[in-house]
């Protein structure tokens, strides 16, 4: 079992910027690969961003340059930094955890993960 708490989001002006914490607590297993995913209303859920537990990380071409995903292994902490955030962005965003993968191919899909943050809602508008 792994637990995913999610803490930050809210509402920004567009080129604001945000940073979504994710604890991860439980089963090393299964959070040996961390990612961040997003769903706007009407849409499917997107991958955004993924690492693993050697430091390996990978963003999606819709938020490269703009998004940084890091961890701190000592706190169990991931994080999303999003930086020029634009209106596009607006969606619920959720932390997963699923087993290690030592290649990041497949990291922004869903099947990657078993384990779901409860989603926090990040809202870019002026």
């Amino acid at each position: 079992q792994v637990q995913l708490v999610q803490s930050g989001g809210g509402t920004v002006q567009p080129g604001g910027s945000l940073r979504l914490s994710c604890a991860a607590s439980g089963s090393i297993t299964n959070r040996a690969l961390m990612g961040w995913f997003r769903q706007a209303p009407g849409s499917q859920r997107e991958g955004v961003a993924a690492i693993n537990n050697l430091g390996s990380a990978k963003v999606a071409d819709s938020v490269k340059g703009r998004f940084t995903i890091s961890q701190d292994k000592d706190k169990n902490m991931v994080y999303l930094q999003m930086n020029s955030l634009k209106p596009e962005d607006t969606a619920m965003y959720y932390c997963a955890s699923g087993p290690f993968t030592y290649t990041l191919s497949a990291a922004l899909r869903e099947g990657a993960y078993n384990y779901w943050g409860q989603g926090t809602q990040v809202t870019v508008s002026s």
